[in-house]
């Protein structure tokens, strides 16, 4: 039963247990602000609305011109949805200075009113940052602060919290509250989706959200510290404020762990104003990684995760580098010409260090090609001489042999089943670390043989490339070409103001042809370079993974995230001495050591488990109890627990963790702890956890299911 204000209209939709709260001094400045917000919202709409139907019907036809107005019709679009997905419900709260009493009202986007003054501020913006920030001990500039909670576009409840000891606030200016609006939502029932937190964002996940971009910033929390949380707003926070990192400049590649939770979190960038942010999961980034499976030997992933294997890939590719060490003879209709050893290895520095192998072999046909034409010595033209040279299928044959074209899955698959390749290739490995590594399927792609595809395809290159250039070539010469007759045409026309005469400029005809009638092939959007990748649950990557990840973004600005208790291979070295010796320079650490998610009664059972395993592990200290006791059970009880489980509980989300038949529904997960983590639910049912193995990967997997759960536990074994 609601209590309402007495306003039919209001904004405000408080239960009767908070009547006291529709107090018209507590509220009357709220709802004529929010009067003021919901128009600005219509006019804003209109206008957002007007400008892009106009960007859509602008013509450019220049390169640069189509760009801009594509970019500006991505950010109209990204503004509309966020204008009209929110509503009034836009605005988070607001603050109140203890210097002047001004209010600033925060939201997730910046609204202004008719007039241009600031109806709500970006929570991304200065302004906004005491809102997250402040605390008793620092209230950075305020005596007050205000958060709302939203249901169904009202306002259910809201909190005021007062920072400044002497303010004389009495109920006509405040509502206080015993519990914080933050704390008062951790005990709500979770959905499939993660759950909108950034009104509660806190002061010490703030600080992190906030730092600047430069080098490597790492993000240490144990679970339920909010460290996905801190992940996905610094991402949305970095884009607004750096502008090196805008989608025109490279943009942000944020990286999961898997794809269960790249459902979980897909809501939360585009409620934070962000839709153009790609997210993946390593396994992503290689077109092979769809049909992948787990390396079954261990050593066998282990070598194939350094660095080294990575860097073996180069050798490799070399291979197919080798001019040829006898000279011939090059026939063609207009001489005969010798090619010497000399000539060749001339040929073979044509491309500029760094250039991809097959794209690199269309500039030595070219260099070839040159080195012959200057060695004739005949009447005909030099343009006739090398289109016959360049017909000669002799000369074409022994670059294929010399510099062949190469596929990366397939120079790959040959080091896993040609032992004399991958002994040149990795002179490294002992005889018995290239037995192991040998398998008969070439292409059974496993996750451990992802990084090294990965190196080979940007160490190679497209092995079409060659191709598509000719094909674009010869595209490029017949759209001159009929350029060339429009042109002629409006160059017959009367030309009183010498415009027309400027066509005659080489340049000009140039830039009339239509790019978009050439052959193209479409790009990778995940090769990067990206100006900021961001890194969730970074304790798994190996140095080979790494390498994947630094080679899309060349300015080493990354957000890593993570947990070394989480780490199910173990993790005994600093965050520091992994990160650099992967390849970061600039590395900073931030911690986070409150867990806001996981109760107490669970963290005291969860933490000796981890203890054994990493002694130093930074496990986080709990803010609350669930009222609700650990409880333990046998395996035959799993559906009668669940069943029960939901009966009394109407929303809410439950995991099975530990029970692959177990059959998912809508209300309840079945899933491993691997693909668990990350993840958060009301009820976590683990079944049989000794199972999951022993020593530290076994123990990481039961920390990892344990601190899953918001406010119920129970752990089922076969005894």
């Amino acid at each position: 039963m609601h209590s309402h204000s007495s306003t039919p209209s209001s904004i405000f939709d408080l239960p009767a247990n908070r009547a006291a709260k529709l107090a018209p001094g507590l509220i009357d400045a709220d709802e004529h602000h929010f009067a003021a917000i919901a128009q600005s919202l219509t006019d804003s709409i209109a206008d957002t609305t007007d400008r892009l139907a106009s960007a859509r019907t602008s013509t450019g036809r220049l390169g640069q011109e189509m760009m801009e107005r594509d970019f500006e019709i991505h950010r109209l679009t990204a503004r509309l949805r966020s204008l009209r997905k929110f509503g009034a419900n836009l605005c988070l709260g607001y603050t109140v200075s203890s210097n002047d009493g001004e209010r600033i009202y925060i939201g997730r986007v910046g609204l202004l009113d008719g007039s241009g003054e600031q109806l709500v501020v970006d929570w991304r913006s200065p302004d906004a940052e005491p809102f997250f920030g402040a605390t008793h001990a620092n209230p950075m500039g305020l005596s007050r602060r205000r958060r709302y909670r939203w249901t169904n576009g009202r306002i259910v409840d809201y909190w005021d919290e007062v920072f400044s000891a002497d303010a004389a606030l009495d109920s006509e200016q405040a509502a206080l509250d015993d519990q914080s609006s933050f704390i008062a939502s951790l005990g709500g029932a979770r959905s499939p989706r993660m759950r909108d937190v950034l009104g509660t964002i806190q002061s010490d996940q703030d600080a992190i959200i906030r730092s600047g971009s430069g080098g490597a910033l790492v993000v240490d929390g144990g679970p339920g510290t909010g460290k996905t949380v801190v992940a996905l707003h610094r991402t949305a926070y970095l884009l607004y404020s750096d502008s090196r990192l805008g989608h025109n400049r490279g943009g942000v590649l944020f990286v999961g762990p898997h794809a269960p939770y790249l459902a979980y979190v897909s809501d939360v960038l585009p409620s934070l104003g962000e839709d153009g942010v790609l997210t993946c999961t390593l396994g992503e980034l290689v077109s092979e990684g769809e049909g992948s499976g787990d390396e079954v030997d261990p050593e066998v992933a282990r070598l194939k995760s350094t660095v080294n294997m990575v860097a073996a890939v180069d050798a490799a590719v070399r291979f197919y580098e080798q001019p040829p060490i006898e000279g011939m003879t090059v026939e063609s209709d207009l001489a005969d010409i010798w090619l010497s050893p000399t000539d060749w290895k001339e040929a073979f520095t044509a491309p500029d260090p760094g250039t991809p192998h097959n794209e690199a072999r269309e500039d030595v046909w070219d260099l070839l090609l040159d080195i012959l034409v200057d060695k004739y010595d005949g009447d005909a033209s030099r343009e006739s001489v090398r289109a016959s040279l360049a017909r000669s299928e002799e000369l074409r044959s022994a670059l294929d042999k010399a510099w062949t074209l190469v596929d990366a899955a397939d120079l790959v698959g040959d080091l896993w089943t040609v032992p004399a390749y991958l002994r040149m290739s990795a002179p490294w490995l002992s005889a018995e670390e290239i037995r192991i590594l040998q398998r008969t399927d070439a292409q059974q792609w496993t996750t451990s043989d992802l990084p090294i595809l990965d190196a080979a395809r940007r160490r190679l290159g497209d092995p079409e490339h060659g191709r598509l250039q000719r094909r674009r070539t010869a595209a490029v010469i017949a759209e001159r070409l009929r350029m060339d007759r429009v042109v002629d045409e409006m160059l017959q026309l009367d030309d009183d103001d010498g415009l027309i005469a400027q066509l005659r400029q080489d340049g000009i005809r140039d830039a009339l042809v239509d790019d978009a009638a050439l052959p193209t092939k479409e790009a990778d959007r995940l090769a990067g370079p990206f100006a900021h990748i961001v890194v969730d649950e970074a304790q798994e990557l190996t140095d080979a993974q790494w390498q994947m990840l630094l080679l899309r973004c060349p300015s080493r600005s990354f957000t890593i995230v993570g947990d070394r208790a989480q780490a199910r291979h173990g993790f005994t070295e600093s965050w520091q001495e992994r990160l650099t010796r992967v390849g970061f320079d600039h590395i900073h650490s931030a911690s986070l050591t409150i867990n806001y998610r996981t109760p107490e009664e669970i963290m005291t059972e969860a933490e000796p488990i981890i203890r054994t395993a990493l002694p130093d592990a930074n496990v986080p200290t709990s803010v609350r109890r669930s009222g609700i006791p650990f409880s333990y059970g046998h395996v035959s009880e799993l559906e009668s627990i669940v069943d029960r489980w939901l009966v009394q509980n109407r929303d809410g989300i439950a995991c099975v963790i530990g029970q692959p038949t177990y059959p998912p529904t809508d209300r309840v997960r079945s899933l491993t702890p691997a693909l668990s983590k990350g993840l958060e639910f009301d009820l976590v049912v683990i079944v049989d956890p000794e199972s999951f193995g022993a020593g530290t990967e076994g123990a990481v997997d039961r920390y990892v299911a344990m601190t899953r759960s918001t406010r119920a536990l129970v752990i089922l074994t076969r005894e």
